[in-house]
């Protein structure tokens, strides 16, 4: 598939069967049997370029798999070791505002699932509506406001099939309470401790950036930081029984003022990213050793 235009029919492809042919043929593949996946946000996929032993898979080539359109996202899942841990890495994610329905946004993570993955790392970019909060901060990911989900848009919706997981999936423990413990532990340890934050991350569904009476809406709902992305592939993980680690990187702070002139936009996030990817990148390295 090479555009969304056509992605009405990759959104029929989700079934228990589409997801497991799309895994045996990964697993035929590839030797690699990776216990850890990681989804890499806006700018951040540099993360897979510290992977070893590679073997690199475009999404075009991958049965059943959409491709990513937009800039900062490579469109390839890598197999690999990070810090002798077998991995596989999706450089890119798909979103919803590109015009997939949401059971596609989420294929990779029942794939993940069917190759035998245990815990999920989601990385995003974010823009902070925390008022304590930095451009460069990295958020760990406590709870999420799912917004579209109120109107009725969930990966969740449709029949139900128990071999994923069970029709009402409890997300009062979307993120693992140990998981983000063990995050804070290594960020200290790693010397990013002073740039570390925990909060709630809300999920828009863009690809409108939000506007001021939004972001003050947002925050007054216990929204910390604000994005495009991640809360569906947390919510299949969690309904197919995945540990999940969610990480934010504040790229941004969202205009809440009608005197600012300030204007978000999408090279400022990528350009924020840059800067602080490495640091990013040495805090999920050495956690993928704890794991």
């Amino acid at each position: 598939m090479a555009s969304p235009s056509s992605s009405l029919s990759v959104s029929c492809r989700s079934s228990y069967d589409d997801c497991k042919e799309t895994a045996d043929w990964l697993l035929a593949q590839t030797k690699q049997r990776p216990r850890v996946a990681i989804i890499c946000g806006s700018g951040l996929g540099a993360l897979a370029d510290l992977i070893e032993d590679k073997i690199v898979f475009p999404y075009k080539e991958i049965p059943g798999f959409p491709t990513s359109t937009v800039a900062g996202h490579a469109g390839q899942l890598v197999f690999g070791k990070l810090q002798g841990r077998e991995c596989v890495c999706m450089q890119g994610r798909f979103h919803f505002y590109e015009g997939y329905s949401l059971h596609t946004v989420t294929y990779p993570v029942r794939v993940f699932f069917l190759l035998g993955v245990e815990t999920l790392i989601v990385t995003n970019a974010a823009g902070g509506l925390n008022g304590n909060y930095k451009v460069g901060d990295i958020m760990v990911i406590k709870d999420h406001i799912n917004l579209p989900g109120f109107g009725g848009e969930s990966p969740l919706v449709g029949r139900n099939d128990d071999r994923f997981g069970v029709r009402f999936p409890c997300m009062s423990d979307a993120y693992d309470r140990n998981l983000r413990a063990l995050a804070i532990q290594t960020a200290h340890e790693q010397k990013c401790g002073n740039f570390l934050q925990e909060g709630v991350y809300c999920m828009v569904a863009g690809p409108n950036y939000e506007t001021i009476a939004e972001c003050n809406v947002l925050h007054k709902f216990g929204a910390d930081a604000v994005g495009m992305s991640t809360v569906p592939e947390v919510m299949v993980a969690r309904h197919c029984g995945l540990r999940v680690l969610g990480l934010s990187l504040i790229t941004n702070k969202a205009v809440t003022d009608y005197d600012s002139h300030e204007k978000v936009n999408h090279e400022q996030v990528l350009m924020t990213t840059s800067l602080r990817a490495q640091e990013l990148q040495r805090l999920v390295r050495h956690l993928v050793t704890k794991l």
